[in-house]
């Protein structure tokens, strides 16, 4: 089956009744675990922005304490894993402040582990690309917010 397009979407929504609606809504909660996080962020989440993203640093907090930290592999492995993590919530939220904010984060605390991410190339080039890419995406915000989150990035 092909998927058709989001255009074609957008209008065949319209002529749907709100409890039609809401029947498509939760039934597609129901096929995919990420569309169900989505769709609670959407209702929940979306209007508290710095709760989403304290919940999104503890959730980093505790993932970075789980690292099997016996052998780089695993190390470079996990952090992977939690980078990928963390880029589906700034996903969600579709808010480059956020983005910046959970990068920045993420950037901080892969700084702060022990055993030092510096001794792996690997570790090394994925914190130097998100550093080129939040700096990147602070370019684009507000002069004042740029001036910010500059100086948490010189400390990084």
């Amino acid at each position: 089956m092909k998927a058709t397009s989001i255009a074609n979407i957008k209008k065949e929504l319209k002529h749907k009744s709100p409890e039609e609606l809401i029947e498509l809504c939760l039934r597609l909660s129901k096929f995919k675990k990420e569309n169900k996080e989505l769709v609670t962020y959407l209702l929940f989440e979306a209007d508290h922005e710095n709760g989403y993203i304290e919940s999104i640093k503890q959730h980093i907090d505790t993932q970075f304490q789980a690292i099997n930290t016996k052998s780089y592999f695993y190390i470079r492995k996990s952090v992977r894993k939690i980078l990928t993590q963390t880029k589906k919530y700034i996903r969600y939220s579709q808010n480059k402040e956020t983005e910046v904010e959970l990068l920045l984060y993420f950037l901080q605390v892969l700084k702060d582990f022990k055993p030092s991410y510096k001794r792996s190339a690997q570790l090394q080039n994925l914190y130097n690309r998100q550093l080129a890419l939040v700096k990147k995406t602070v370019s684009t915000l507000h002069e004042d917010l740029q001036y910010d989150y500059n100086l948490l990035i010189e400390n990084l």
